[in-house]
């Protein structure tokens, strides 16, 4: 059942989706509006890590399923999605306090670079679920250590 990867996938795709209207409405400096859009990004995302690891913890993750000659890249690929969507939770949640203590100057020049890290990770993610759900069919469900290592 991939009902759980398929629903984080899904928030974490619309926490980027809010990241892109929130600049925009930024860029009209509509503040109001800008905020709440970005609140509801960052609560999308949690909802998308909250999902994740719940069912990490009580399920696990799902290995590679695909060709063993492309096995390898994926490895890569997903390594290197790992360490995008952790700078990029470390850069949002620094970009959010900035916000909430109204320190706007350096809010206002980590926010870009916070986004494009998080668009990236995004779709980086959304490509790891592809490749583990849609263009094959899923590997194992195992331990996280275990399919990342693809052992």
């Amino acid at each position: 059942m991939h009902l759980l990867p398929t629903i984080s996938t899904f928030f974490i795709a619309l926490s980027a989706i809010l990241v892109a209207i929130g600049w925009i409405l930024i860029v009209k400096n509509k503040r109001k509006q800008h905020k709440a859009v970005m609140i509801s990004a960052a609560v999308s995302a949690l909802l998308f890590f909250i999902i994740y690891v719940s069912r990490t913890v009580f399920v696990g993750n799902t290995s590679f399923g695909g060709p063993e000659n492309i096995q390898t890249y994926f490895t890569i690929f997903l390594i290197f999605h790992i360490i995008l969507a952790t700078v990029g939770a470390i850069f949002g949640i620094v970009t959010l306090v900035l916000a909430f203590k109204r320190n706007i100057k350096k809010h206002r020049k980590i926010g870009p670079v916070t986004s494009v890290i998080w668009f990236f990770s995004a779709i980086t993610g959304v490509m790891v679920y592809i490749f583990l759900y849609v263009l094959y069919e899923p590997g194992e469900t195992t331990s996280m250590i275990k399919a990342i290592l693809g052992l």
